[in-house]
């Protein structure tokens, strides 16, 4: 599960995963998770470099597919989705990758997770990132 921003500044936080029910820090040795880790931050960017172009659409048409379904039938599942942070997250006013429940009212809860400092700092990096973003967007209208 990544968290925040899109690429090199995604959020990891494998200690919220698991396998089956067992943590993968269980099953898979630190050096191979941080691999992982980092292969997943840099795996728009592989993939668009394997398809040259028309590859941006797969995982973003994958994820619309099951917000859409989770909304249509009111299954309520846990997504992660860009969602408005009110707080949240210490973060107002910004749309920011996280986990959030989707149902019939559309984002239905936003859940909170507890950060360690590590993951702190790697989310307050990921939101500099994106409020950067958002602020040369505004300059340029």
């Amino acid at each position: 599960m990544v968290l925040g921003g899109h690429g090199d500044d995604m959020v990891p936080v494998p200690r919220y995963c698991s396998v089956g029910g067992v943590p993968l820090d269980k099953l898979i040795a630190p050096e191979r998770l941080n691999a992982i880790i980092e292969r997943t931050r840099k795996g728009g960017g592989e993939i668009v470099a394997l398809l040259k172009t028309g590859s941006a659409f797969y995982a973003p048409a994958t994820s619309a597919i099951a917000m859409a379904e989770s909304y249509l039938k009111d299954q309520k599942r846990v997504l992660p989705a860009a969602a408005l942070l009110e707080g949240e997250y210490n973060t107002t006013g910004y749309y920011m990758g996280v986990p959030v429940t989707i149902g019939a009212k559309g984002v239905e809860k936003i859940h909170q997770l507890d950060f360690n400092a590590t993951e702190q700092a790697s989310w307050d990096k990921s939101f500099a990132s994106v409020k950067k973003t958002v602020d040369e967007c505004k300059t340029m209208m």
